[in-house]
């Protein structure tokens, strides 16, 4: 097992560091510190800067706009994106939506969809949970039937993030509820979110943000070419989906940006007359969560070594990956409250005008990142993945 850079893979992390340090707009670069929402002018203005420096589907194949960059590569130039304060891009299109059709698809979807992904002149979402189905996934209820060449569509979405900003959602519909497995009866559909009948509702978050939302279904014709993979089939494609959402969960350059905000954050807070960072058990805490990012890192490039000798995607343990990532995001994010302690409250409550606002953000991204042990399947549920598939339990 290699867990080691090579000379080139070093120089080749030097180049994506210079790039982003010289391309990364400024207003966009802040409002990622800042923990801002992006605008879909700034989804869009990214995308297209990334799209002409030929780097906005790194993973995809050369033939249809990719990089050619082998696994490590990708890698590297995911993490440097969190290290630099780049704006991943939604995820929705060009990683997930993507790696199906290259792998399910037709020819005709493909043609279709993969350049206008790549551009982003389509911005995708996803179409999965619903009202009684999160973690249970296959217990969704929205209903596809099959009428002649096409699809008539009823139901409802929930926690759809980005939904505001939809152009296309693919969407995980049962099309036969008479199955002895819920798994079974599932069907992938392609959705154009300008079709008659979809409502758009947002959810206004506990943070005050716009960031996720509900969609409804009511009688939406869907033509069958818009089906990916066989009728009744769209489990297979969903798990194949979720398997390459999780390698994604890590997020260890991220990661480490934060580490290091939450390092100079503590140098600056005084508690009991001197900096916090210099408490012991504050700083018995802090080390853990290095110590442990640094494990994590250790355990996605084990994933790479093995990916990079058998070419196949990450099996049932990338859980794992989910599971220490998402808990090392939220741990920060709690130290960080602690840090700036009655500050972090809105300014309004307490009277007073002269904080930063960046630390006016911080209790929102706290909130907001209690989702992360939920999304892509509840950490428990990846715990009894890991038991059954790999521990064999």
């Amino acid at each position: 097992m290699d867990l080691s850079y090579s000379p080139e893979e070093m120089t080749f992390r030097e180049e994506v560091q210079l790039w982003l340090k010289s391309n990364v707009p400024e207003h966009i670069r802040q409002k990622v510190i800042r923990y801002q929402a992006l605008t879909r002018d700034d989804y869009n203005s990214w995308h297209g800067i990334l799209a002409d420096k030929g780097w906005s589907v790194p993973h995809w194949p050369v033939e249809w706009g990719g990089t050619g960059w082998n696994v490590t590569q990708r890698y590297i130039f995911d993490e440097e994106f969190g290290a630099a304060a780049a704006p991943a891009l939604p995820p929705l299109g060009p990683h997930m939506c993507a790696s199906v059709l290259m792998k399910f698809g037709t020819d005709v979807q493909k043609k279709k969809f993969l350049p206008r992904i790549r551009t982003g002149e389509d911005f995708w979402i996803q179409g999965y949970s619903e009202p009684s189905a999160g973690s249970d996934l296959a217990a969704i209820q929205t209903k596809a039937e099959r009428i002649a060449d096409h699809y008539v569509v009823n139901g409802q979405k929930i926690w759809t993030t980005l939904g505001q900003f939809g152009d296309w959602i693919f969407c995980l519909v049962r099309t036969n509820f008479k199955v002895e497995k819920k798994q079974d009866g599932i069907s992938f559909l392609l959705i154009d979110m300008k079709t008659p009948g979809i409502t758009v509702r947002p959810i206004i978050l506990m943070d005050g943000g716009h960031e996720v939302n509900e969609v409804f279904f009511k009688d939406v014709i869907v033509h069958k070419e818009n089906l990916v993979f066989e009728e009744d089939k769209g489990w297979t494609v969903a798990k194949y989906l979720l398997g390459h959402e999780r390698m994604n969960s890590a997020r260890v350059g991220i990661s480490r940006r934060e580490l290091k905000a939450l390092k100079n954050l503590a140098a600056t807070q005084i508690k009991n007359n001197r900096p916090l960072i210099e408490d012991t058990r504050f700083r018995d805490r802090l080390a853990r969560i290095e110590i442990e990012l640094t494990a994590l890192e250790i355990t996605a490039m084990r994933f790479l070594d093995r990916m990079r000798q058998t070419g196949q995607p990450p099996g049932a343990d990338v859980s794992m990956l989910k599971i220490k990532g998402t808990e090392i995001q939220q741990q920060i994010t709690e130290l960080m409250m602690q840090s700036i302690g009655l500050k972090a409250l809105p300014r309004h409550s307490l009277g007073h005008h002269n904080w930063d606002d960046w630390a006016a953000e911080i209790a929102p991204r706290y909130f907001n990142f209690r989702k992360t042990s939920i999304y892509a399947g509840s950490n428990e549920i990846q715990r009894n993945i890991i038991a059954k598939m790999t521990l064999g339990l």
